[in-house]
């Protein structure tokens, strides 16, 4: 399968799956567009990928509506805090520069935040809020008023030249996105294996063969956006 497989199907709202660089994480990503995400595609992830339940937003709207990386808020408050500036994520093995991780959020018609009724509100009402036809300040006052955090969906903020300083699958599932031509946001879920670490790159694929799926690997990605 190709990556023009892998459009058609982020179009349909259908999961693919998405591994990195064998130099990087070298993890496969369960992946879909945020705008389409149900429970029932929560539960897919929870219970065949396993791993953390993320939300990406393209650089250009957080900035717009304000929305901070972690590592931001971390250190603007460690004045207050110094265990947070020592904490800071300075030596992450595969990357070299910060992460991707921005707030957790809930919808606040949720009620513990956690189920898959729950995260999937959250996440489908995110994607509808930040991508609303409306002045960025309407939209960040909405997201204040429909969302509470800390919560139970994570979300990544991509970063300003997507697929130039860092390639992850932040990078890489929002880029995808865009050139399914949806609204640029992806939810991703990492696969995790029986032996206590990630899924390996063939066992992903043998999964995908098997259930429809479409695997496609960072390279792949990287290359055709390169060449838009």
């Amino acid at each position: 399968m190709s990556l023009e497989d892998a459009v058609r199907d982020i179009r349909r709202g259908k999961i693919v799956l998405v591994y990195d660089f064998d130099d990087r994480e070298r993890e496969t990503d369960m992946t879909m567009a945020s705008q389409f995400v149900t429970p029932d595609s929560v539960r897919t992830m929870r219970k065949y990928a396993g791993g953390l339940i993320c939300t990406t937003t393209p650089f250009n709207v957080a900035r717009e509506i304000g929305l901070p990386f972690m590592s931001d808020v971390f250190s603007d408050d460690s004045g207050k805090y110094p265990l947070l500036r020592a904490m800071a994520p300075t030596d992450i093995p595969y990357d070299n520069t910060r992460s991707s991780f921005g707030l957790t959020i809930n919808h606040r018609r949720t009620y513990t935040g956690i189920t898959d009724n729950d995260r999937a509100l959250t996440i489908s009402e995110y994607a509808r809020t930040i991508f609303s036809d409306v002045p960025a300040k309407e939209r960040a006052d909405a997201i204040g008023k429909n969302f509470r955090a800390p919560g139970h969906v994570h979300l990544l903020n991509a970063s300003e030249r997507i697929l130039e300083s860092r390639k992850g699958h932040t990078e890489l599932t929002t880029a995808l996105m865009i050139m399914a031509n949806v609204n640029p946001s992806a939810t991703i879920c990492e696969m995790m294996g029986d032996d206590g670490n990630a899924m390996g790159k063939e066992e992903a694929r043998t999964y995908a063969s098997k259930n429809g799926l479409v695997f496609v690997e960072g390279k792949d990605i990287l290359d055709a956006w390169r060449r838009r």
